[in-house]
């Protein structure tokens, strides 16, 4: 059997979508981005969808994705009350809802000035701002090697684009919302975000993913991410999705001279999940903090890859994942860190730490360092087992019931990575659904 004869449903479907859209778009069909997406549709389909024989997708296979049958950009009649029922955290700030991967101005709320921030559907970018897109579009998230971010790109229609002036701090925050209405079909959407913080300037943005109703969803997401020199910006993604959903995302971050990009990464709940965080430092004295939580119970499937990239000198990066598995769950945690040969000078630090609480539960680890240079500073390491029998049974001396401190021991565990989250509103949420799903 060949790589690609695996999932040829799903992909012959795509390709004819592709091309049927095409036949419409008349003129628009010769427009730059256009030929991109063609590319990127050629990619795919000589790439295919992986399978486990990719060192990539050794424990992550997508074979009951690709079996499942999709309505691609459905309509939703969303309303105020039902996103209610999600319990969202109550931010100060911008706040874009996409539902089914389409911006929903009308749940939504901009406050920031277009002094400070501008906020551009990328349907409205296609005919705005053509040479900002022919700038920054595709040039960083590879699709030559990945399948799904070659889908991606390909149709990409939806998702917005975030451009921060030079010399500007944004004060308010700027959360996308992202919900899959899956309360009467399948629903797929693949979203595309662009991110450009200029020279000096400062930005707070974090993703949130959701799901509303039982059927089956797909979100195939690509964010790219460029800052200039002395840029400075917090990027947060927040999982909370259900144990039907299918999430594919790769956040692409490109780092100029003395640029500081931090991250936090929390996934609550989901069916299959697979999260790239790829960063490359491409400038002297750069900065990248990484954190990742994750806690998949159940049969969830939750897959964190991460690839920093020292291209520079004088740069450091700092990364730190945490897992919390229970019952059937599996976990995944690649971590990747290259140091180019002009890379001197360089501090890297990578850890993943994991607790496994049921003997069915399965994580994977494979941390991973090339150096090229030979002056640096560099460690990696990764760790799983079980809670601290030892602290479980002082707990349990004092008179706490076993159930109640196995949760404050986990959560202690958490709080390294909980702490991290900067926007007070967004951390506190986070806390409350942590604490409720521990206390299980």
């Amino acid at each position: 059997m060949t790589p690609n004869q695996p999932n040829n449903d799903l992909k012959s479907k795509l390709l004819a979508d592709f091309r049927t859209s095409e036949e419409r778009m008349n003129g628009a069909s010769k427009s730059a981005l256009h030929q991109i997406r063609r590319e990127a549709l050629n990619q795919f389909d000589r790439l295919g969808f992986p399978t486990v024989k990719h060192e990539e997708w050794k424990y992550t296979n997508v074979n009951s994705l690709v079996k499942e049958v999709f309505e691609f950009n459905a309509s939703s009649e969303i309303t105020l009350e039902d996103l209610a029922l999600l319990e969202s955290s109550r931010l100060d700030g911008n706040v874009l809802y996409f539902v089914n991967g389409r911006y929903q101005p009308q749940l939504s709320k901009i406050v920031s000035p277009t002094s400070q921030l501008s906020i551009t559907t990328l349907a409205d970018a296609v005919k705005t701002m053509p040479d900002l897109l022919n700038q920054y579009f595709a040039k960083y998230a590879d699709y030559q090697d990945n399948a799904f971010t070659a889908l991606n790109t390909a149709f990409a229609h939806e998702g917005v684009v975030i451009k921060v002036p030079a010399n500007t701090v944004v004060e308010a925050p700027t959360i996308l919302r992202f919900v899959s209405d899956a309360r009467q079909v399948n629903v797929a959407s693949q979203p595309r975000n662009l991110f450009i913080v200029d020279k000096n300037a400062e930005v707070k943005v974090a993703e949130s993913f959701r799901t509303l109703g039982d059927q089956a969803s797909f979100t195939n997401v690509v964010t790219e991410i460029v800052m200039a020199e002395d840029a400075r910006m917090e990027y947060y993604k927040i999982q909370n999705e259900s144990d039907m959903a299918y999430h594919i995302g790769t956040t692409q971050v490109y780092q100029q001279d003395r640029s500081h990009f931090y991250s936090a990464t929390v996934t609550l709940d989901g069916g299959f999940i697979r999260n790239n965080l790829n960063i490359a430092l491409d400038g002297s004295n750069c900065e990248a903090h990484m954190y990742g939580l994750y806690f998949p119970n159940g049969r969830q499937h939750i897959d964190n890859h991460t690839l920093v990239d020292h291209r520079k000198p004088n740069s450091h990066s700092n990364e730190l994942y945490k897992g919390i598995l229970e019952d059937r769950a599996t976990g995944v945690f690649n971590g990747k860190i290259f140091v180019r040969q002009d890379a001197q000078k360089t501090n890297a630090y990578q850890s993943c730490k994991n607790v496994v609480l049921s003997n069915d539960a399965t994580m994977n680890t494979k941390p991973q360092l090339e150096i090229f240079a030979d002056d640096v500073k560099c460690s990696h390491g990764t760790t799983t087992g079980k809670l601290d029998e030892e602290a479980l049974f002082y707990l349990r001396s004092r008179g706490i019931p076993k159930v109640e401190a196995q949760s404050l021991l986990m959560f202690a565990f958490a709080e390294d990575v909980i702490k991290k989250i900067k926007i007070d509103p967004l951390r506190e949420q986070i806390e409350r659904r942590i604490q409720a799903k521990l206390a299980r």
